[in-house]
């Protein structure tokens, strides 16, 4: 996105925003439009689990609705609803741990490849199965570091907001990622061409 339409969707959000902490809720409707496949894409990528994406994408934004008024514009709208997107899909991940290890006594495996669509643009099979490859392994990682890729690689956020929306300290997230690459390094081999 080139830096003069960057500009123009801020000012949309920023005007949907005023109007939204106004009252309007078409204006709010917009920002989720604007919004969902990020929220829906973070919060499954944490959670591994479509349907649990969605609930978090929707408790995110019923929330998001709720609070506008304690938004103080500190951060971008973005950045502040992906703060709680993460928050919302950490505490359903550890809702569906408890609740996972008592009715099967051991957490089950969500086999996330299955679900990941094919690159933007279709691709070659081999840039298909490569990118499914990647998911694979990407979901393996433990939840903070999933998040941590995740706006860094796949939402293209900076170090610093990433640590806004993820609520932890700068070295923490640094910390994350390299943790994160050296895992996938290490795993690429293993998982075969």
């Amino acid at each position: 996105m080139d830096p003069e339409s960057r500009d123009a969707r801020e000012a949309r959000i920023r005007s949907l925003l005023e109007r939204s902490r106004g009252g309007d809720q078409s204006a709010f409707r917009e920002l989720v439009v604007l919004h969902q496949d990020q929220a829906y894409g973070l919060a499954l990528r944490i959670t591994r689990s479509p349907a649990d994406a969605e609930e978090v994408a929707q408790d995110a934004f019923l929330r998001a609705w709720l609070a506008l008024a304690r938004f103080r514009g500190e951060s971008s709208f973005g950045t502040w609803l992906y703060r709680i997107v993460a928050r919302r899909a950490f505490d359903r991940l550890e809702q569906l741990r408890s609740r996972r290890g008592r009715e099967l006594g051991g957490e089950a495996a969500v086999d996330l490849a299955e679900r990941t669509p094919a690159p933007a643009g279709g691709g070659s099979p081999e840039a298909v199965a490569r990118a499914r490859r990647l998911e694979r392994m990407v979901s393996a990682l433990p939840a903070a570091q999933r998040a941590a890729v995740t706006l860094y690689y796949y939402e293209d956020r900076s170090v610093e907001q990433v640590a806004a929306i993820l609520g932890m300290p700068e070295n923490t997230v640094k910390t994350h990622l390299s943790r994160a690459r050296a895992a996938l390094r290490a795993a690429w081999p293993r998982e075969g061409s």
